[in-house]
């Protein structure tokens, strides 16, 4: 059996915007520290992704002493900066999926920056910590929180089943298009989607459950265009139930941290029974 290595990590401070690629990382239960903690939301409160919106893949998010710095791959648009921590008292409710937690208003500047850049009214939220969201109970292992993430603190996805994949593609795909946190080499395709309980360099997580996909994963992020691949070819082998599976989600045991060329090791795997 191969070594298991993470070769990637990843964070995604802004809901469905670019991610940042890290060399390290500190593991929180909600997920990797700045890891979806702000969220564009419309004028009703409800969140904003790429699944409406597309053109959410032009805006690229990146990490300075201060805060966050948000820049346009295409307009020409000043950079917006983002304090890590909010001056707003201003409260809202918003509304996740199914969840309906509060989070802080941002910035008039920061509203008026992000409707400018899309083209539609929007307003930017943060999550303080004690803005509470759980995991859904029939996967959660002991109550724990999330993010604004859709459904789970963290995402790993084997190279491997990407490069499987992309034996399958007329045209291969990054693995950006997947928006995973944690990327490793080595091992079989797709073994990770077995994963029960797994330890990452010293910090332990348990395997929620595998991910299913929409088409997000068919965005180009570099052009914000959409076909219908990868999801078309990933229907044809790796559907259980009425999903479209690809990567595993986790939810960490321990708290620590993590860096490039750590070593994973799979303390339980099971088979996860086909769901619908």
């Amino acid at each position: 059996m191969s070594t298991l290595v993470l070769s990637e990590i990843y964070i995604y401070p802004i809901k469905s915007l670019g991610g940042i690629s890290l060399t390290s990382a500190e593991v929180e239960e909600r997920g990797l520290k700045y890891d979806r903690r702000w969220m564009l939301i419309d004028d009703s409160g409800l969140f904003m992704t790429q699944r409406k919106l597309p053109e959410m893949a032009l805006l690229q998010v990146a990490l300075d002493e201060q805060g966050l710095v948000v820049t346009h791959k295409t307009k020409d648009l000043p950079p917006l900066k983002v304090p890590y921590e909010t001056a707003s008292t201003r409260s809202t409710l918003v509304t996740v999926w199914d969840d309906i937690c509060f989070a802080f208003m941002v910035s008039h500047e920061a509203n008026a920056w992000f409707t400018e850049a899309l083209g539609v009214s929007c307003r930017l939220v943060y999550m303080p910590d004690n803005s509470i969201r759980m995991i859904d109970p029939n996967y959660a292992k002991h109550n724990e929180k999330v993010s604004f993430a859709d459904g789970y603190p963290y995402l790993v996805i084997g190279q491997e089943s990407l490069n499987d994949l992309n034996s399958r593609l007329e045209k291969p795909v990054p693995m950006n298009r997947f928006r995973p946190n944690f990327v490793f080499t080595g091992g079989q395709s797709h073994n990770e989607e077995n994963w029960k309980t797994v330890r990452i360099g010293d910090v332990l997580f348990y395997g929620a459950k595998p991910c299913g996909r929409c088409h997000v994963t068919t965005i180009d992020q570099s052009t914000a265009q959409s076909g219908p691949e990868p999801l078309q070819t990933l229907s044809t082998y790796q559907k259980k139930g009425s999903k479209v599976i690809f990567g595993m989600h986790l939810i960490s045991l321990s708290a620590g941290s993590v860096k490039i060329g750590d070593l994973i090791t799979v303390m339980e795997a099971a088979n996860f029974a086909d769901e619908d």
